[in-house]
């Protein structure tokens, strides 16, 4: 769902009432920093012991392998967060459990990378720790590709330059009871299988003090990754993908064993094809009877029926067909056959409901629909799943997938050029004289299996990267650096995409008109038109243009969210000024990512925000909170914020959750007020705020109604029209024209742009200006700036511009803890007024 809009009938100087009562924010001090930082948001996947931690390009156990939407309980819970009497919670407490929430009746998950927050830069290679080791059973290891509890997955390379991913357990995990006996399992299963589409297994030591686990390397990305980066899989290549994957679950099964959880993070996309990974909680078919009535083993939303209910004697060969339909499914149309939501939810949709198969491609619907019949009995064998997917098998050059997803696999195979120093290689039987001419370039293209991409719609993409250089910045001669605007300029959220976009371009006019100044500036913007699915590619834009120093946005939360691993993989800085998903913080602060800083609160802290305005302005004891369900993971975390703060003043608010599909709001809001609501927030989008507003109105509901982010823009006060009036609505902008230190902005937009300047253009404008005073300080110091090592020094920054302060949290990106960025306005009139910045904690004393 898109952010807010940009609202155009909010007061200004020229239509503002002088006596207006409001207490403006040129009458409020401008705070140091203007958000929070906070929680994680994880998916969640029910595993059985052992699972490994996956190599990089795959995913951990959880991390994002399936679901577009997070899996959270379907109502409103109160945090688990203890209350604090010696004062206010931080916001980072408000946010702490307000992503996707627990899971409900899942088995714990024991597995090396489970509950791992989400890598941020796929396919990298991070550094050893001291404490690695640099060699192991005849692996030099050249970094680590993944840890978690179990153990770390190291990159390891052989005598002979072969790659592999080396997964080596902790020695306390080897001396527990039955452990030693699931990794032998494990390995055994995995050399069982023998087929070109499942990663083989290299080089094994259950007994070791340490026992280890080598597979071969595959450095693409998961099917999950793609396609959430790039959308949905064209038909050609869905068939593909499933019959090279049926093609590996016929030697699975051949192998007498049951793989037990085939979903988009367990398959590795190559440009020879996919590889399917993981035997972890894989089991020989006579043995899954024994698994425990009362577990459920693999991932919800991707099980069979039989897995969702624990029925042990009925989990077989034909489970894996069910779990690889759902697969297919989630790859021709973007989300998995039985949605999203809870795992309780997805439990039951598995068993009871029929998949959601709209947009499958005719030509694949009745084979999908013959995969995820109910009855085991009554879908086709592996091996006939690969007759009724007859297609083309995955040629050598990668034609098989599309030109973005190639390109990933490129980029990722370009960075092992980065690796250390290949050990010389000898060719003959006695270990003659080094290879002649084998330079490190070439013999690594071929090891990581970069150099077939230039094969099949990667050309371009390598022939980019082989000489871009590695300072990541640019420039040379009197070309200008660039900055970058990552925006929605088409699209629904196009009003604060232009207005962003504005603010840059004003920033830069402004230095650049400097008689003083050391270098010339240009603006590049690559346009995303809102869609999720171009973010990734509107990202890599601007990050193969060596002379872009850092981008502005992109617009929205889920655009965000899909383009910045582009950004963390190039380690260009990024600052965004909407986007407040808690999400693209997450492994912020355990060093998974550290290109991001963020302009503005939280979901969860703004939530929380709304929360203590109504507590400091109402003699409210019986809130009621509505969730409804448009924009799922927005919605959710408002929730968990608004409820904290009120739970944390000692207030119990009244909860509703209602499907996104809800029109009957009167009805609803009947039942609330009639369990004696006395204020009412309203978490969710416009559609529905507007449907509420005008029901409340109806009802002649006279308490505080307050609403979010994704309200706030023209179309609520119009579409409510009398209904609005008097609504108070949150949005992460000041407006500018209020403010004494924006005037010289003000006047400057309004030569520029022939109007005053929209919302989120001051805050753009004030992050591009910190951002050139970092370039320039860098070139005062000496030689052209790096744009890697530019966004650390942002995040020390302390910077105040014409739209208040920016101090921001150096772990994670997000602005320091404990200062509010939530900025109030009331509708009056048909327009919005600007009150003051929401508070950041509840009243000492409470009204009453």
């Amino acid at each position: 769902m898109n952010p807010s809009e940009n609202p155009e009938n909010r007061e200004t100087p020229e239509n503002r009432e002088s006596s207006g009562s409001a207490r403006g924010p040129q009458n409020h001090e401008a705070p140091e920093g203007r958000g929070t930082a906070g929680g994680s948001e994880r998916r969640h996947a029910l595993e059985g012991p052992g699972h490994p931690v996956t190599p990089a390009g795959s995913e951990s156990p959880a991390s994002q392998d399936g679901p577009e939407n997070p899996v959270h309980p379907d109502g409103p819970a109160r945090p688990e967060v203890p209350p604090r009497p010696e004062g206010p919670p931080s916001p980072a407490d408000a946010a702490a459990g307000a992503g996707s929430g627990a899971s409900r009746g899942a088995s714990a998950s024991s597995g090396a990378g489970a509950g791992a927050p989400p890598a941020r830069e796929p396919g990298a290679v991070q550094r050893l720790a001291p404490s690695d080791p640099s060699s192991l059973a005849g692996y030099r290891l050249l970094g680590r590709l993944g840890a978690g509890g179990m153990g770390v997955v190291y990159l390891g390379r052989t005598d002979n330059g072969e790659l592999a991913a080396v997964k080596v357990t902790h020695a306390d995990h080897a001396d527990q009871p039955d452990f030693r006996a699931r990794f032998r399992r494990e390995v055994e299963a995995a050399r069982r299988v023998s087929s070109p589409w499942a990663v083989p297994v290299t080089g094994a030591d259950p007994d070791a003090p340490e026992p280890w686990m080598a597979t071969a390397f595959v450095p693409g990305p998961s099917v999950g990754e793609a396609v959430r980066a790039h959308g949905p899989l064209p038909e050609r290549s869905v068939r593909i993908l499933g019959g090279a994957l049926a093609r590996a679950l016929d030697a699975v099964h051949a192998a007498g064993l049951v793989h037990r959880d085939v979903k988009p993070g367990n398959v590795l996309l190559a440009v020879d094809g996919p590889r399917l990974i993981d035997f972890g909680i894989a089991r020989a078919a006579e043995e899954t009877a024994l698994t425990s009535t009362d577990m459920v083993v693999g991932t919800p939303g991707f099980l069979a029926p039989e897995q969702a209910e624990a029925r042990g004697a009925d989990i077989g060969p034909a489970s894996d067909v069910f779990a690889l339909g759902c697969l297919l499914a989630y790859a021709s149309t973007g989300r998995p056959p039985f949605g999203a939501g809870s795992v309780d939810a997805l439990l039951y949709r598995t068993v009871h409901d029929e998949p959601d198969l709209a947009g499958v491609p005719d030509g694949l619907l009745e084979t999908l629909r013959a995969c995820l019949a109910k009855d085991p009995a009554a879908r086709p064998t592996a091996q006939g799943l690969v007759v009724l997917l007859a297609e083309d098998a995955p040629g050598p050059g990668g034609d098989w997938l599309p030109a973005p997803v190639v390109r990933t696999i490129a980029e990722r195979s370009a960075r092992m050029l980065a690796l250390p120093d290949i050990d010389a290689t000898r060719i003959g039987e006695d270990g003659g004289s080094p290879r002649p001419g084998g330079s490190r370039r070439k013999f690594l293209l071929l090891a990581a299996g970069a150099a077939v991409v230039a094969g099949g719609g990667g050309a371009a993409a390598w022939a980019g990267l082989r000489d871009r250089g590695g300072s990541g910045g640019g420039g040379g001669g009197e070309r200008p650096w660039v900055i970058g605007v990552h925006a929605d300029l088409t699209g629904p959220a196009k009003d604060i995409g232009i207005a962003q976009e504005r603010g840059a371009r004003l920033a830069v006019e402004r230095f650049n008109a400097r008689a003083d100044k050391p270098f010339t500036l240009e603006v590049k913007v690559s346009d995303d038109g809102g869609d999720q699915y171009r973010a990734l590619e509107a990202a890599r834009r601007l990050t193969t243009d060596p002379r872009v120093l850092g981008v502005i946005g992109p617009t929205s939360d889920y655009t965000a969210q899909n383009a910045l691993p582009a950004y963390d993989e190039a380690r260009m800085p990024l600052i965004m000024v909407s986007p407040g998903l808690n999400l693209l913080t997450a492994g912020q602060a355990e060093g998974k990512g550290t290109t991001l800083l963020r302009a503005c609160p939280q979901h969860p802290v703004a939530g929380t925000s709304l929360a203590y305005h109504v507590l400091h302005t109402t003699p409210s004891t019986r809130p009621g909170i509505l969730q409804e369900r448009t924009d799922d993971s927005y919605s959710w975390q408002y929730v968990r914020g608004v409820d904290f703060g009120f739970r944390y003043a000692e207030v119990i608010p009244h909860p509703r959750v209602v499907p996104a599909a809800t029109t009957d709001y009167k009805r609803v809001l009947a039942e609330m007020i009639a369990e004696g609501m006395d204020a009412y927030v309203h978490c969710g989008v416009t559609e529905s705020a507007v449907l509420a507003a005008k029901a409340l109105d109806e009802l002649g509901f006279t308490g505080m109604r307050i609403t979010g982010q994704h309200v706030f823009g023209p179309r609520f006060p119009k579409e409510a029209g009398s209904a609005a009036e008097g609504w108070i609505i949150g949005a992460p902008v000041v407006d500018p024209t209020t403010r004494k230190q924006a005037a010289a902005f003000v006047a400057a937009h309004r030569k520029r742009y022939g109007t005053v300047p929209a919302f989120y253009s001051g805050e753009a404008y004030d992050l591009v200006t910190l951002l050139v005073a970092e370039v320039e300080k860098a070139v005062k110091a000496g030689g052209p700036p790096d744009r890697t090592a530019l966004a650390p020094r942002l995040r020390k920054a302390k910077y105040e511009g014409v739209m208040g302060g920016y101090v921001f949290d150096t772990k994670t990106g997000d602005l320091l803890p404990g200062v509010v960025g939530t900025f109030l306005y009331a509708v009056e009139n048909g327009r919005y007024k600007p009150l003051d910045f929401a508070p950041s904690g509840p009243p000492k004393t409470r009204r009453t």
